[in-house]
């Protein structure tokens, strides 16, 4: 992978667990609510595995969030 790319995964992780915490869910619970197992979550937020725009949506909204909101989290740049 090339660093852009690594650092937008790392951002998507970030963002990911952020949220997730925020909203008070476990990784279970938001696999569950957004349709995925529970270890593909776990390899998302440990940056081994890259989202597919279809997971992108089911997580965005099991995290109440719309898709562009989601897009516009791992998008920030906090330095």
């Amino acid at each position: 992978m090339d660093q852009k790319n690594d650092l937008l995964i790392e951002r998507f992780a970030r963002a990911l667990q952020l949220r997730r915490r925020e909203c008070g869910l476990s990784q279970e619970e938001l696999a569950h609510s957004a349709g995925l197992s529970t270890s593909y979550m776990s390899l998302l937020e440990t940056r081994k595995r890259q989202p597919t725009l279809s997971v992108l949506g089911a997580l965005a909204k099991a995290l109440d969030l719309s898709l562009l909101e989601f897009m516009g989290m791992i998008g920030e740049d906090d330095g």
